[in-house]
C-alpha cells in the first residue's frame, strides 16, 4: 500500500565538514539546518539529536561554584521513553544528508524489527500552524517526469548512454516504476553519488516485504487468489523487461547494473514502495513527477497520520510538516498516509504490508440481510459522512477502546438500510444480525487456516522470509477483521435501543 528533482543553497555560515568521529555542530542562533529496512555490516553507535546545536569551538574555562555543580553519579538516570526494540540509526545516516543540506528538526531516525522509522525527539505542542520537521532539497532526490519529454533530476545520465534508450522504451502511462528502477540502479553505479551511500540503508532483497520478490509458495500463503494473480502479473512484467534490456549483447555499463533479474525486480519493488508523486516546477515548466526522496521515505504509514508532505516551489525543496493542531509527544512515531481510502489488498500489492484496523477494508456480502445504518452508528458513537466516519469521543465512554478502524470498516461495508421516518423492527434487526454473522462465519470457514493457527505460525517462525511473514499477516489481518465484525454485530444486537 500502495501509494505513494542541483541548486545552490545559500547559508549564512560555512558548510560543516565531518571527521571520522560522528560529531555534528553548527551555530545555534541560525537554523539552516520525508517505508523500513535493516542495515548490515555496521557497528551501531549512539545517535545525536539535531534539534539544537552549539558552535564547535574551544570555549574558555569558567569558574563554577561548588553549590551549582552536581555529581553525575548521584543523579538519577533519565527515563528511556523510546519504544522497545529500537536502535539509534548509524550517524553516517545523518552525515551523508547533512553535508548536502538536508535538515531535520526535532526528530530521530531509529531502527526496529520492521525497519526504519522516524520518531519525535521532543514534545510538539498543538499549534494553529503546521511545524516543519524535515527539509529535503531536490538535489538529493531521484526524479523523473511522468510524461514525455523525460526530465531527470539529477541529470546524471550522460548523452548517448544506453540506459536512456531503455528508459525511453517504456510506456509513459504505465511504466513509471520501471523507469524509476532504471534510474535508481544507474545512480548506484555513479561514483560519489548520494544514492551510493544511501543504498546502505535501503532494505536488501532478504529484508524487503515487496511481493515482487515472493515465491510461488509464498503467494499461495496469501489465501487470496485475486491478489496472487495480480502479483504474478507484476513479477512477469518486470522479468520480461529485464530479459528484453539485459540480454547477452548488452554493453557492460548496462549489464553491471542488474546482472541477475532478481536485482532489477528488487529495484522495481523499491521504486513502487518508496515513490512519492509530486508536482514539480523547473524554471517555467510544471510537471507531475515520480520521486524517490531520501529520509522522507523512512516515514511509515498510518491511517491517522500526524505529518504530511509539501513541495516548496521557490527553493525546490520537499518539506515534511506536522498536522496543525495535533500534539505529538516525545517518542511518538511520525507517520504519513501512503494511499488514502485503499483496501489491504492494494497496500499489499504496492507496499507489502496490511493492517487489521484498516478503516477502508471491505467484506463481500452476498445475502439479502441488512441492518439499520443509523442504529448501528449510534451504538458505537460513530459520526460523520461515510467517507469521513470517526469515533465521537465526546459521546463515548472514557477508556472504551473497542471502536477502531475495523469497526469503522464494518460501518462502511455491512449491508445497511436507512429511512429516518421508519424505525427498525427489533425482531427483523435481530434476524438480519444473525444472518450477517452466519455469512461472516462462512467466510472464515473458507480459509485453510484459522487466525489462531496463523498467529502461532508467526510466533514459531521468527526467522521466516519477510515476504512469507507479510503473506501470513495479510490473511491473518483479513480474519481478524471478519472476527471483529462478528463481535460488533453481537454488541449491536445487545445494546440497540428500540
Amino acid at each position: 500500500m500502495a501509494s505513494s528533482s542541483s541548486f545552490p543553497l545559500h547559508q549564512s555560515t560555512p558548510p560543516c565538514f565531518f571527521s571520522k568521529t560522528p560529531t555534528f555542530f553548527t551555530n545555534a542562533s541560525l537554523i539552516p539546518i520525508q517505508f523500513k529496512g535493516l542495515r548490515h555490516g555496521y557497528l551501531w553507535r549512539p545517535t545525536y539529536s539535531f534539534a539544537t546545536f552549539v558552535e564547535h569551538k574551544v570555549q574558555p574555562v569558567k569558574a563554577v561554584s561548588v553549590e551549582a555543580a552536581q555529581f553525575p553519579l548521584l543523579q538519577p538516570p533519565e527515563p528511556d521513553n523510546s519504544p522497545p526494540e529500537l536502535e539509534p540509526v548509524d550517524p553516517d545516516f545523518y552525515r551523508i544528508g547533512y553535508v548536502r543540506s538536508m535538515r531535520a528538526y526535532g526528530v530521530d531516525f531509529k531502527e526496529g524489527p520492521n525497519g526504519f522509522g522516524v520518531y519525535a525527539s521532543k514534545d510538539v505542542e498543538a499549534l494553529r500552524r503546521p511545524r516543519v520537521i524535515m527539509e529535503i532539497p531536490l538535489e538529493l532526490m531521484l526524479t523523473i517526469s511522468k510524461k514525455l519529454p523525460w526530465m531527470f533530476f539529477p541529470d546524471i545520465i550522460p548523452l548517448g548512454h544506453p540506459i536512456f534508450d531503455i528508459i525511453n522504451s517504456t510506456d509513459p502511462e504505465t511504466d513509471w516504476d520501471l523507469r524509476l528502477a532504471c534510474l535508481l540502479l544507474f545512480s548506484f553505479d555513479c561514483k560519489d553519488n548520494f544514492w551510493q551511500y544511501y543504498s546502505d540503508f535501503l532494505p536488501s532483497e532478504d529484508e524487503s516485504t515487496s511481493l515482487l520478490l515472493a515465491t510461488e509458495e509464498e503467494l499461495l500463503e496469501l489465501q487470496d487468489p485475486d491478489l496472487a494473480s495480480k502479483v504474478r502479473f507484476q513479477q512477469q512484467r518486470a522479468l520480461e523487461f529485464w530479459k528484453k534490456n539485459w540480454h547477452s549483447d548488452v554493453p557492460l555499463k548496462v549489464k553491471r547494473l542488474a546482472r541477475e533479474p532478481q536485482r532489477f525486480i528488487w529495484a522495481v519493488g523499491i521504486a513502487q514502495s518508496r515513490c512519492i508523486n509530486m508536482q514539480m516546477r523547473m524554471c517555467a515548466l510544471t510537471q507531475q513527477a515520480n520521486m524517490l526522496i531520501p529520509y522522507a521515505d523512512m516515514l511509515n504509514h498510518s491511517f491517522e497520520p500526524n505529518c504530511f508532505f509539501h513541495w516548496r516551489f521557490k527553493d525546490r525543496m520537499l518539506e515534511v510538516l506536522t498536522n496543525a493542531g495535533q500534539r505529538i509527544r516525545k517518542g511518538d512515531e511520525m507517520t504519513v498516509d501512503y494511499m488514502s481510502a485503499q483496501k489491504n489488498d492494494m497496500l499489499m500489492l504496492r507496499y507489502g504490508f496490511s493492517s487489521p484496523v484498516n478503516p477502508w477494508d471491505a467484506l463481500k456480502f452476498s445475502g439479502n440481510a441488512r441492518i439499520h445504518l443509523d442504529s448501528f452508528l449510534s451504538v458505537f458513537n460513530i459520526s460523520g459522512l461515510p467517507d469521513e466516519y470517526y469515533r465521537n469521543d465526546v459521546l463515548s465512554n472514557a477508556g472504551d477502546t473497542f471502536v477502531d478502524g475495523a469497526v469503522i470498516a464494518a460501518a462502511r461495508t455491512l449491508p445497511t438500510w436507512s429511512d429516518r421516518d421508519i424505525p427498525p423492527i427489533p425482531s427483523e434487526e435481530k434476524k438480519a444480525v444473525k444472518a450477517l454473522q452466519q455469512e461472516c462465519r462462512r467466510m472464515l470457514a473458507e480459509f485453510a487456516t484459522t487466525s489462531k493457527q496463523d498467529q502461532k505460525l508467526l510466533d514459531a517462525s521468527p526467522e521466516a522470509r519477510r515476504t512469507l511473514e507479510a503473506a501470513i499477516k495479510y490473511r491473518l489481518h483479513r480474519k481478524l477483521l471478519i472476527e471483529k465484525v462478528i463481535v460488533a454485530l453481537g454488541i449491536y444486537q445487545e445494546q440497540i435501543l428500540f
